[in-house]
């Protein structure tokens, strides 16, 4: 099984690490709780009428956390380096091995540049339709990869765009998580 590492836990890796776990991929994800979300009041996000910022973190974390993400809450990730068959992770605690990586840091793209991944000319992460960066199986998303585009629900987007990317990839070929009534509890 795959290993996917998520750095950062707003709402665009939280809603990667969602679709990347619930679909069978080992999945973890970096939260160090420094998500702009803190400072919101939801009126726009679609389903939601309205709900504080730090309350909708609170519920996508238990949410995550049911399917299974390996949550590291407080974890700093320190550096990411590409080791020919995927990517090494390190932290302030360890390291991790991983196939994928995504980067979910907001504006902070530091760890993104320096695993060689190139920026446009606005200064965010250039990335393809499916969030992938320059470098394969490396993706950046919300505004680590938008230079004003910062909602909420934009970033979940494409954490979820990434995600759908890299089950693609796995099942080699095209992956749509859509589920139906049935699939209910």
């Amino acid at each position: 099984m795959a290993h996917v590492v998520i750095v950062g836990g707003g709402p665009a890796g939280l809603s990667a690490g969602l679709f990347t776990a619930k679909n069978g991929l080992e999945t973890t994800v970096f939260d160090t709780d420094e998500t702009w979300m803190h400072k919101a009041h939801l009126f726009n996000y679609l389903g939601i009428e309205s709900e504080d910022g730090s309350q909708f973190m609170e519920d996508a974390r238990e949410q995550v956390d049911e399917y299974g993400v390996d949550r590291r809450q407080d974890e700093q990730v320190t550096g990411v380096e590409g080791d020919g068959d995927g990517f090494r992770v390190t932290t302030d605690e360890d390291e991790y091995d991983a196939e994928y990586v995504v980067f979910a840091t907001g504006t902070n793209r530091d760890l993104a540049e320096d695993l060689g991944c190139e920026t446009t000319d606005e200064g965010p992460i250039d990335v393809d339709v499916d969030m992938e960066t320059s470098v394969d199986d490396a993706y950046a998303v919300g505004a680590t990869a938008r230079a004003e585009k910062w909602q909420a629900i934009i970033s979940a987007g494409d954490g979820g765009a990434a995600a759908l990317d890299i089950l693609s990839k796995e099942k080699g070929e095209r992956f749509h998580d859509f589920d139906v009534p049935a699939d209910a509890e």
